[in-house]
């Protein structure tokens, strides 16, 4: 029997958020309430995070994927002209022959993973810190950084140019 504590029913709840985001995500018809539902799923895997003692990889999820691409998804659809269009509901046969493959993935990844075997060992995290990714980052890979956060910033001053265009014609 699996030992209930605080940290199991955290875990328990955080992942059963998260994969109701996703689910929400993927229901949902309107692209708003869409992003809505990545950014809950987002919040909470950067809670596991934290039950996982990784401080640091939440406060980046928090930081990169629940503002920073959240935020882009929301400037991507309000600078282009979207039509918010309802779907029509699908054939029951595609439902079910997605139900079967998604089920015939799971058994399969369950049998991957439950076939590999695992050493005991635990890595040594003590040379991986914040302080040493922080300096490789900035010093090793500066310029691709660099590069990426102008690329970003192009892309979104061309999208703006796009819907400028877009509006006035």
């Amino acid at each position: 029997m699996i030992p209930v504590s605080g940290e199991f029913i955290a875990f328990f709840v955080l992942s059963v958020l998260a994969i109701a985001g996703a689910v929400f995500m993927i229901n949902f018809t309107r692209v708003i309430h869409m992003i809505l539902a990545l950014s809950f799923t987002f919040l909470s895997i950067a809670g596991i995070f934290v039950l996982l003692n990784a401080e640091f990889l939440a406060a980046v999820q928090v930081l990169i994927y629940t503002g920073a691409v959240t935020i882009l998804m929301l400037f991507g659809i309000m600078l282009t002209n979207h039509r918010d269009e309802t779907r029509k509901p699908g054939r029951i046969r595609h439902h079910v022959l997605s139900f079967i493959g998604v089920g015939g993935l799971f058994a399969v990844l369950m049998r991957i993973f439950y076939s590999t075997p695992f050493s005991g060992e635990t890595g040594q995290t003590q040379e991986y810190t914040a302080a040493a990714l922080g300096e490789s980052v900035f010093k090793h890979y500066v310029i691709p950084f660099e590069a990426t956060s102008v690329l970003l910033l192009v892309a979104l001053i061309g999208a703006i140019i796009l819907a400028k265009k877009e509006s006035s014609s």
